[in-house]
């Protein structure tokens, strides 16, 4: 059957259009210049193609689209119109029923920026010959990490209108993350991160973002439609830092929260971009409570506890009621879960370290990924052992090539680590 949208306005990749019947705004967007089908993509109805059959007014339509999109308009494949300004859309359920669409979504909320990484190994940044340009941003991170592994990820957050900013945007949409959450600012850069491994095996940052296009994100710019369709709301603690990125933050959490996603929380301490300490630790504990899943690693334990003691005490006291799930990673040594009923640790995998960057995202997007569709693993030890152990097994993979995303692994890479190491 067909379905009728009149076009609101362009923007970037993105039509914003409504039903004939006047309901709600929805967002649509091409698919990739490879896609045969150039498709324009519904949330929540699946993808929609266009009619091949293209009345004599349907150039201005056409060349609208060409004009936004950056993409040359199909000719033989071009909208229906019925006004000057309306689409017809015909359906395809075989379409929308393939690859991601029936799986449940995760949003994952934060920064997204350029971490710069060092050709050399081992040195400090100081000591660097020279750089690499690598996406990163631990709560994009995670997205491209859960698409990559064939779950249903998106994206919300804010970029510079800046070359990077599009960049970042247009990785995210190559991953087959949704990324109409994405706002761009066209008075702020986006963020810059350098950082390295060091001979001693600690990671070194140093940020430029002062303020950067993710610290001004404002409620009001919030997609809550897609925040709303979220099954797991993930996010950090670096949008907490300053307003108006805070506000929108706790906004988008407790839109998610009312609508019954499961709140994924992974603190990414970063303490250089912190007043002090002491502010870090009083704000990242601030939304504790409110998480149904946290995950620290053994750094943040003993920052949050102030315990040098990693240990299930120590992490025991960091537990709440209302949690499903506590992890601590601990690198070459794995990871502990926590849960209501039972608790224990999965061994890690070991492999050739290059760049530990991005592996804790990698470990997260794995877990998020196979717990989405079914959350009754949290109550299966044995179940939830052999999720632990392909997150693991994803983290490690992650350690093996310079960069975060670049370095996030296929389920087929997985796999072939998993066998390996049986």
């Amino acid at each position: 059957m067909n379905k009728v949208f009149k076009l609101i306005r362009f923007r970037s990749d993105q039509i914003e259009c409504k039903t004939n019947d006047g309901s709600k705004l929805i967002g649509c967007k091409y698919t990739k210049k490879s896609d045969p089908n150039r498709s324009l993509v519904i949330p929540n109805i699946g993808e929609s193609v266009l009619t091949r059959e293209p009345p004599k007014d349907s150039h201005r339509v056409g060349r609208l689209l060409d004009k936004t999109m950056g993409v040359r308009y199909p000719p033989k494949q071009t909208c229906k119109t019925v006004a000057s300004t309306s689409l017809v859309l015909s359906h395809s359920p075989a379409m929308a029923s393939n690859g991601a669409n029936d799986k449940s979504l995760i949003v994952s909320f934060g920064e997204m920026l350029i971490d710069f990484v060092p050709t050399a190994s081992g040195v400090s940044l100081a000591e660097a010959p020279g750089f690499l340009k690598a996406p990163g941003g631990a709560p994009a991170n995670v997205a491209i990490a859960v698409a990559r592994l064939g779950g249903k990820a998106a994206f919300v957050g804010k970029l510079g209108d800046d070359e990077f900013g599009h960049m970042l945007a247009g990785i995210l949409k190559e991953n087959n993350v949704i990324a109409t959450g994405i706002n761009f600012d066209t008075g702020a850069r986006t963020a810059l991160a350098f950082v390295t491994l060091r001979a001693d095996g600690e990671r070194e940052f140093m940020f430029y973002r002062n303020p950067s296009a993710d610290m001004l994100l404002k409620p009001e710019e919030l997609n809550l439609e897609l925040i709303r369709s979220a099954k797991v709301f993930h996010y950090g603690s670096i949008s907490l830092i300053v307003e108006p990125c805070r506000s929108a933050h706790l906004e988008a959490m407790k839109e998610a929260k009312k609508a019954g996603a499961l709140l994924s929380y992974d603190p990414n301490l970063r303490l250089p971009l912190w007043p002090s300490a002491e502010e870090a630790r009083e704000q990242i504990l601030s939304i504790w409570d409110e998480a149904d899943l946290v995950k620290v690693s053994d750094v943040e334990l003993e920052f949050l506890t102030g315990s040098d003691k990693i240990d299930d005490e120590s992490a025991l006291t960091l537990w709440r009621p209302n949690f499903k799930l506590l992890l601590v990673t601990l690198g070459e040594n794995g990871c502990k879960y926590y849960t209501k009923n039972f608790h224990g640790s999965v061994d890690a995998f070991h492999v050739e370290t290059v760049d530990t960057t991005g592996a804790g995202d990698s470990f997260i997007g794995a877990l998020l990924t196979k717990l989405v569709d079914d959350q009754s693993v949290l109550e299966d030890e044995a179940r939830l052992r052999e999720i632990l152990r392909f997150a693991n097994a994803c983290g490690a993979i992650t350690t093996t090539k310079k960069g975060a995303i670049p370095a996030l692994p296929t389920p087929a890479e997985a796999l072939k680590l998993l066998n390996a190491k049986k």
